[in-house]
């Protein structure tokens, strides 16, 4: 079986250059498990984040009978199932597709959609009808089956929160239109808002052509008038569409996001797009974002209910009651890129006070001022045989202030300082790796921690920029937690 990259993990390309990959996309689905220390794993996309209780109820009873019964949030919304049994995938399979999660075995790794989790909540309008039909149409793309696990669609309310993670194709709600952005690039297109998901999806599929003809190839095929923003079916796509079945679309790419073109490519394919979309329009990326995620706690008033999950683990009992919360009420679930669950009411004021302390009882955040407010981790050891460290159960010691063994007496003030200090409101997200991947790490702002031979290794991270690095030995709990506080309030 081929190894596995999480969602987040680093690109093995570096920006403008060529890829060097050989075989085809190993990111995890429901029909490709990985394997790791702790069983096989399978990545169940949740285009949106949006799940009714019943598909919720179906996530639920395939980790209890065929994994260790936890589900694992992902850094774009998806649903992770760990322990699984190796032999495990045809049971699992027929479960999820009897659910509806899984309406195209081709594309089931494609299916990579982000969306703003408050849209139609807080004032923005809803973006439901641009995540059903953008779905709709990579499903129905015999080209689409061919986009790695990787690449990833956005669907922004406006308010920038998920314009900031540097999709591939985003869609940015504005006024009776839509913005078009290709990878981070600052320059958008202006499109009409009912014709923004086909737009996208040609976009995803000029990138196929891109990625799989080269400079020259891709400049004659996308050349004006040559139709490359044309419907999936039409002459101008069959390059990447071969016989026009599913199954005979390319599955190795030259690149596996858009940041992974050569410049000039790059430069191509968002001229391509301009010359069917129109003229772009200056429109920055948000950068160095501090507080994207929804705050704990109701939202809009009683609109909505918003909760962070530690660590982005949910035990069954946790994900029953996020479940029947949302069947009383507004009869979804919304799974943020941040870990977290947004639960849409509308609940009457005294009833969302309520649900919020069940949730809270239960073990979930529901206040800004939660210690567990931005603190992350990948699932380290000794789940990944690659880890270095348990980054999990050390990220939980410095919420708590206690060193990774030291006993409560044995503490220095220092160390119950920082452990009280970590999880203020207003300090930078922290993000503990136990290895140089830094799978499903946060974007824009934030410290970041990784374990080494040496020691955990702390720096700022802001975009694209790194900070001069700290590091702190491994036998110093204590000064660990120290200096993780210390970094998250600069």
């Amino acid at each position: 079986m081929l190894a596995a990259m999480p969602d987040s993990a680093p690109s093995p390309v570096s920006a403008g250059g060529a890829s060097p990959r050989a075989g085809g996309d190993a990111c995890p689905g429901t029909l490709r498990l990985h394997r790791a220390d702790d069983g096989a794993l399978a990545r169940v996309r949740i285009p949106g984040g949006v799940l009714d209780p019943g598909r919720a109820d179906a996530l639920l009873v395939a980790a209890e009978r065929f994994g260790d019964g936890e589900l694992h949030l992902t850094s774009r919304g998806n649903v992770q199932l760990r322990g699984l049994g190796t032999e495990c995938g045809g049971g699992l399979a027929g479960l999820l597709t009897d659910a509806g999660l899984l309406p195209s075995a081709a594309h089931e790794r494609a299916r990579n959609i982000v969306a703003s989790p408050l849209a139609g909540l807080d004032g923005s309008p809803s973006l439901a009808g641009w995540l059903a039909e953008l779905d709709r149409l990579v499903c129905g793309s015999p080209a689409a089956a061919a986009l790695s696990g990787r690449f990833l669609f956005a669907l922004d309310a406006g308010g920038g929160d998920v314009d900031a993670l540097g999709a591939d194709v985003t869609l940015i709600a504005r006024g009776p239109d839509a913005l078009l952005r290709i990878g981070a690039g600052d320059e958008v297109f202006r499109v009409p808002a009912d014709a923004a998901p086909r737009a996208a999806l040609r976009a995803a599929e000029a990138f196929l052509r891109a990625a799989h003809g080269g400079a020259a190839a891709h400049a004659a095929a996308a050349a004006p008038g040559s139709g490359a923003l044309q419907d999936s079916g039409s002459p101008a796509s069959a390059a990447s569409q071969d016989s026009g079945s599913p199954a005979s679309a390319p599955q190795v790419s030259a690149a596996w996001r858009v940041r992974d073109l050569p410049d000039a490519v790059r430069t191509e394919l968002v001229r391509s797009i301009g010359a069917t979309a129109g003229p772009a329009v200056h429109h920055p990326r948000p950068r160095h974002r501090k507080a994207a995620a929804p705050a704990p706690g109701p939202v809009g008033a009683t609109a909505a209910v918003s909760v962070g999950v530690p660590l982005g683990r949910l035990t069954p009992a946790q994900w029953r009651l996020l479940t029947e919360t949302a069947r009383r009420y507004g009869g979804e679930l919304r799974l943020t890129p941040w870990r977290g669950i947004v639960v849409p009411g509308p609940f009457p004021r005294q009833e969302a006070a309520e649900a919020l302390r069940a949730l809270a009882g239960a073990g979930l955040i529901t206040t800004a001022d939660s210690p567990w407010t931005g603190v992350g981790a990948c699932i380290g050891h000794p789940g990944c045989a690659k880890s270095l460290a348990d980054v999990r159960a050390e990220a939980g010691a410095a919420v708590s202030g206690e060193g990774s063994a030291a006993p409560a007496a044995g503490r220095s003030a220092a160390g119950a300082e920082a452990g009280a200090a970590v999880g203020r409101p207003g300090r930078l997200p922290v993000y503990w790796s136990g290895c140089e991947r830094r799978c499903g790490h946060p974007h824009g702002e934030w410290i970041d921690v990784v374990a080494t031979p040496d020691g955990h290794r702390i720096s700022h991270v802001r975009g694209e920029r790194r900070e001069p690095t700290t590091t702190v030995r491994n036998d110093d709990p204590a000064r660990l937690a120290a200096a993780v506080a210390e970094a998250r309030a600069l």
